[in-house]
């Protein structure tokens, strides 16, 4: 072998040992790091990625494996946290109901201790579960304002559905009345009619911000994929919505979902009472999050009215500037403490792993579980992961209703006995727990529960009942797709 043959292959040899040792160091330093503090699923379907794909699954963990909002954002949302417990101490937020079942008070008090809400009790609520006149309500309200009106949706679109939202925002911002809007960026960035939205609420004169915004050129940015999911409309302190629904059309302007012929279905409710302050309080929060600015000298952080019925209600706020998944300790305290029926609506269920016992072991114990869920899938990924919990949960005992297609159901509520239930905008899927902002309205009174029931009776003459033996004829390939999906979703 003559010189430049043994060069090359010295030179190969270097370059195979130097590709080896960079791949143990990518192993070894993935098992250090990608565990730390993250869910024993979560560290592992990463740590699977980064072993049998490791360019893409460290490039992927580098993007994305942050589950966390920055600090500074983070420190922001402890202040805030602070000055509401500060704020609202001691204050009267209502006559409570009596004899307060003691799994209620708990979970009250650890509401209290996560996300800083107080309990306030003579509360009214009405729900909304038709699509265009919860939109209309909202609209009618804000022609109410005189002081001021506060819009926070995951997505806001102008558009022929919504002109009639637009039009009262328009018209109570030209008498002078505050508007001041958020919105989601990356979910409405390349949305049909975003910069048309933009310019509307540019003329009508309305103050608006993008949440969570990722424009690393302006020196904002975080993982892309975390969001803020909340909806809600506050009018002077008096009246607020919040529920599952967006503004925006029920096909969400999407050529394909028109193409397709999909229609969201959602649920909304109206509040009024000493409740409309926390609901406020989540706008005034993500406001200071996104601006810097503290709005409690024009809009009051806890401006308590008094309500037109005696509900007992509590906002739980939970996303990723808190340190723990408020919602999911919530989800699963109630289920375990439900005696007799437990009713889950939400359109992407993939539970974490205490939620998905909690459920089982409502069942073991006697709980009567239903879970409606949509017939047809709009995210393929979350679609195949929430089928591949049916089984496991067919055989524990839950009754699983399919809302029937062309139609997505999309409210997100619980009820539980026959006098808690939960409305908001939190799905129950690892999303909704550890990426996404979110608000949750925890309610306590027979009369709301039984509205909800009757929506929920609706739900089900509108779905079909999917069994085991039905679900069990299931296609091998399609269950393949349901568990690699299943196996992406822990990717957090």
């Amino acid at each position: 072998m003559d010189d430049s043959g043994a060069l090359e292959l010295t030179v190969t040899s270097w370059s195979l040992l130097a590709v080896i040792l960079f791949d143990i160091v990518v192993r070894v330093t993935a098992v250090i790091v990608v565990p730390r503090n993250r869910r024993p699923t979560a560290a592992m379907a990463w740590l699977l990625a980064i072993y049998f794909i490791p360019l893409i699954g460290v490039f992927l963990f580098l993007l994305i494996g942050n589950p966390r909002l920055p600090r500074k954002r983070r420190r922001m949302q402890e202040r805030i946290n602070g000055y509401i417990r500060e704020t609202s101490d001691g204050l009267d937020m209502g006559t409570l109901r009596p004899e307060a079942p003691e799994s209620f008070t708990s979970l009250v008090r650890m509401n209290r201790n996560l996300g800083a809400m107080p309990l306030a009790g003579d509360n009214g609520a009405t729900l909304i579960a038709d699509y265009q006149e919860s939109l209309d309500a909202m609209a009618d309200a804000i022609r109410t304002a005189q002081r001021y009106v506060h819009v926070e949706f995951y997505i806001l679109q102008s558009d022929k559905s919504t002109d009639n939202f637009f039009r009262a925002l328009e018209e109570v911002a030209a008498r002078g009345v505050v508007v001041r809007v958020l919105l989601d960026h990356w979910a409405n960035r390349g949305k049909p009619f975003y910069k048309r939205t933009l310019k509307r609420l540019t003329a009508m004169g309305a103050q608006w911000h993008l949440m969570l915004p990722v424009q690393p050129l302006k020196g904002k940015y975080q993982r892309p994929d975390l969001r803020n999911h909340r909806k809600l409309t506050v009018v002077d302190g008096n009246v607020a919505f919040t529920g599952s629904q967006n503004v925006t059309d029920s096909t969400y302007n999407l050529k394909k979902n028109i193409k397709r012929g999909l229609h969201w279905v959602d649920l909304m409710a109206r509040f009024d009472g000493p409740v409309v302050a926390s609901i406020n309080a989540v706008f005034l929060s993500d406001w200071y999050s996104e601006t810097g600015e503290v709005l409690t000298d024009q809009a009051q952080l806890f401006e308590v009215t008094s309500g037109s019925g005696d509900l007992d209600c509590q906002v739980v706020p939970s996303g990723p500037g808190f340190a723990f998944q408020n919602n999911l300790k919530l989800f699963c305290g109630l289920i375990y403490a439900a005696q007799h029926k437990v009713i889950i609506v939400s359109p992407y269920f993939v539970p974490e792993e205490s939620l998905l016992l909690a459920v089982m072991t409502a069942c073991q114990r006697g709980v009567q579980v239903e879970l409606f869920v949509s017939e047809e899938g709009d995210q393929a990924m979350v679609y195949h992961a929430q089928r591949s919990y049916y089984e496991g949960l067919l055989r524990a005992g839950v009754r699983i209703w399919m809302y029937r297609r062309p139609f997505i159901l999309h409210s997100k509520s619980m009820t539980v006995d026959d006098e808690v239930a939960i409305i908001g905008s939190s799905n129950m899927d690892m999303r909704s727990f550890g990426l996404n902002l979110e608000i949750s309205m925890l309610v306590r009174g027979e009369e709301f529960v039984s509205e909800m029931r009757e929506v929920e009776a609706t739900y089900r003459d509108l779905s079909r009942e999917l069994t085991l033996d039905e679900w069990m004829k299931q296609p091998l390939g399609s269950t393949v797709l349901d568990n690699l999906a299943r196996l992406t979703s822990a990717l957090q």
